[in-house]
């Protein structure tokens, strides 16, 4: 009875706490970029350290100004000069430009839709033949790796119960069965090791 009562209260209270796991990670890597600046300017105007609530408080409304900036100056010519002045500053320096230059053209698909863009949930054989498990569409055409890749995708499988690491594999179009799930209900089944089902059904 006490072992049912801890695993119990144990999956009841996992979710919450990895959910306050991530906001103080979150809050800590805020309050530590711009502990320095305010602090400084706290001394040059004769006054206290910022307590730790100030500090984050500033940290998360300069975060959201800052993307908002951004977000603006991007929208004109000149701010989109001054990104490209960027793109091509990073991809001369070394590491850091390899990188800076695979997030980019990551999210610059996410963004823009091209390819599969992980919007596509699929189903596929792995890690053997026998064995099923959902993944997304990355791209289409891998002819670029494999010769006559044409007819096949790469699929983006993603681990549990952290999805941010995976494998992808390129596979023949026609051994991919694609599902009918959106991405936050895989990503859901994915994270939760398999015991939560989404609804839908694949495709025959």
């Amino acid at each position: 009875m006490i072992r049912k009562y801890l695993i119990a209260g144990l999956f009841t209270l996992l979710p919450l706490v990895v959910t306050v796991w991530i906001l103080k990670a979150i809050f800590t890597t805020l309050v530590g970029i711009f502990r320095v600046p305010l602090t400084w300017l706290a001394h040059g105007t004769q006054m206290s350290d910022p307590p730790l609530w100030a500090l984050g408080l500033f940290s998360g409304l300069a975060t959201l100004l800052l993307l908002l900036l951004v977000g603006a100056l991007v929208g004109n010519f000149v701010g989109r000069q001054l990104v490209r002045w960027l793109d091509e500053l990073m991809r001369y320096v070394p590491v850091v430009k390899t990188i800076y230059g695979s997030t980019r053209q990551l999210l610059g698909a996410i963004q823009s839709g091209r390819g599969g863009s992980f919007k596509e949930v699929v189903l596929v054989e792995w890690p053997h033949p026998g064995s099923f498990t959902l993944g997304f569409v990355a791209r289409h055409d891998c002819s670029w790796a494999v010769p006559g890749g044409e007819t096949m995708v790469a699929v983006y499988v993603p681990t549990a119960p952290n999805p941010t690491s995976g494998y992808v594999v390129m596979v023949e179009a026609a051994k991919v069965r694609p599902v009918d799930l959106s991405a936050d209900q895989a990503l859901t089944w994915a994270v939760s090791g398999g015991v939560i089902a989404p609804t839908g059904k694949a495709e025959p």
